[in-house]
């Protein structure tokens, strides 16, 4: 089991920034990719992001230009880096792993909340 702690949500304007991170714990090496959900209010929970353990990245069509995915090996961290963001980036965003053996392990979200 992979265990993650996210960190770095927080409350922003329109245009401003915000840098989530995400550590994972545990089985490390069975991580085959990690990334960031998110989840508005009374709307399914949609893909955000991800990286591959070969450093493959992938991004919504709604974020793409605004937002990149990185990871940290050493420190076994992914982060987020959220750009010109837009009150419809309002949402609680998760962390997952997904690991080798098809399983996927969420972290506990972080709210991230852009007014306009």
């Amino acid at each position: 089991q992979v265990q993650l702690v996210e960190s770095g949500g927080g409350s922003v304007q329109a245009g401003g920034s915000l840098k989530l991170s995400c550590a994972a714990s545990g089985s490390i090496s069975s991580i085959k990719s990690m990334g960031w959900y998110r989840q508005a209010p009374g709307k399914q929970r949609e893909l955000v992001a991800v990286v591959t353990s070969g450093g493959v990245t992938n991004f919504a069509d709604s974020v793409k230009g605004r937002v990149t995915i990185s990871r940290d090996s050493a420190k076994n961290t992914v982060y987020l880096q959220m750009n010109s963001l837009k009150p419809e980036d309002t949402a609680v965003y998760y962390c997952y792993a997904h690991r080798s053996s098809g399983s996927i392990d969420w972290g506990q979200g972080t709210q991230v909340t852009v007014s306009s």
